[in-house]
């Protein structure tokens, strides 16, 4: 069956870094090796993957991955403090994805950065990335700015990618740290990341994003964290007070996308649940979590062998319910003309 990720990572070989406002990540190679840098900190060792093509390329066709879609490594995405040079980082960025999948777009779609200082600049960005660059989309943070995704000072960003027919994939930063009481590992990784994913989530349904962009399409990182057991409470919670939506919390919440990176195929049944089986998308985190990608097959097998999942919808979660996504806004991004 046909595999597509859509949960990867790619950092480009070479990135311009503003000289003001830093410290902006970088990649230090020795051959098949390297450190991704934050300043003088090594903040993560990483392999030719994440930025060789060739290197990815092999690895996809070992494992018999079809397509990957391709997006900013986190910790990029807040980097800086200074709006002008964070769109000129963003703009490297974005050109370097796009150059990644103009080596192989049968291969590769890709989804850029925006910059945080200034929203307008990050609209910019936006159509300059699907317009020009030919990305499929952006990929945000769970709060941007210091602001939760309900905040009316984003919502420029979300029209813009509704106007686009672009994706908007949603991803925590900082490794969690911050959503929860604790810090540090496991409570960071493990709880942290899903609680930031959770809440991001809960804006866009409860706080009427998801029913001013009708069009819009979000993709939501580990499947969505701890929002589909939590989202039963939210909803009654919501009849308590601070529900801006339409008030048909359930029909949103099957407008939003997920992966499949939960770690077990446990959970899978309850995400078709509660998203609807051709809205849950494979993912994997490569190249930064191993056994992820190479697992993808046996995960969804095992919830099509326990019945959970038919093989139909089997089939869509491992790729066609992503290929689908993805030539959808490739489609529209290439024919809709864009009035700002």
């Amino acid at each position: 069956m046909t595999v597509a990720d859509v949960h990867s990572h790619y950092f480009p070989r070479l990135v311009h870094l503003p000289e003001v406002g830093g410290p902006w990540p970088r990649l230090e190679v020795d051959g098949w090796t390297g450190r991704l840098m934050i300043g003088d900190r090594n903040f993560r060792e990483v392999r030719a993957p994440l930025w060789d093509v060739t290197a990815r390329l092999d690895a996809l066709d070992d494992l018999g991955v079809e397509r990957q879609l391709l997006s900013p490594v986190p910790v990029t995405l807040d980097a800086g403090t200074d709006a002008g040079a964070g769109a000129r980082y963003a703009r490297s960025m974005n050109e370097g994805i796009a150059a990644a999948v103009a080596a192989a777009p049968a291969r590769f779609s890709g989804v850029g950065a925006v910059p945080w200082g200034d929203i307008d600049l990050a609209v910019e960005e936006l159509f300059h990335a699907v317009r020009e660059l030919g990305l499929v989309g952006v990929e945000i943070g769970c709060r941007v700015g210091g602001r939760e995704l309900d905040d009316p000072e984003l919502r420029p960003l979300f029209r813009a990618a509704e106007q686009l027919g672009a994706l908007v994939f949603i991803h925590p930063l900082g490794g969690g740290s911050g959503a929860i009481r604790r810090s540090g590992q496991p409570y960071d990784f493990g709880l942290g990341m899903l609680t930031d994913t959770a809440m991001a989530a809960s804006a866009l349904v409860f706080g009427g994003v998801l029913d001013e962009c009708q069009e819009l399409d979000v993709l939501l990182a580990h499947g969505c964290g701890t929002f589909p057991w939590a989202f039963p409470r939210l909803s009654a919670g919501a009849v308590l007070g601070g529900d801006r939506s339409s008030g048909d919390h359930a029909a949103l919440v099957r407008r939003l996308w997920v992966d499949t990176l939960v770690f077990t195929p446990e959970h899978l049944p309850l995400l078709c649940r509660r998203f609807g089986a051709d809205r849950v998308l494979a993912g994997s985190d490569y190249p930064f979590i191993p056994g992820q990608l190479e697992g993808l097959r046996d995960l969804v097998g095992h919830s099509v062998a326990t019945g959970d999942l038919t093989p139909a919808e089997g089939e869509g979660v491992l790729g066609t319910n992503a290929l689908r996504l993805l030539d959808r806004s490739r489609l529209w991004n290439s024919s809709t003309e864009v009035i700002r």
